[in-house]
């Protein structure tokens, strides 16, 4: 006997493992992802359209007057 048997405990370490993967996975390729976009065209926006306002430097409109 022992974790690969039908019992609940063996069903929830089979869960909880593939749980722990999923989330080591997602942040892995998250990272890599995140990685490789900063390294080609970058994550930030320069600090002068961040001064002037995303909706003016990135869409080309206001959001409102003021």
């Amino acid at each position: 006997m022992g974790v690969d048997d039908y019992s609940m405990a063996g069903q929830v370490v089979t869960q909880a493992t593939g749980v722990l993967i999923t989330i080591v996975w997602s942040g892995v390729v998250s990272f890599v992802a995140f990685k490789l976009i900063d390294m080609t065209m970058g994550l930030r926006v320069t600090e002068e359209q961040e001064r002037e306002g995303l909706d003016t430097a990135s869409h080309g409109e206001r959001a409102y007057n003021a």
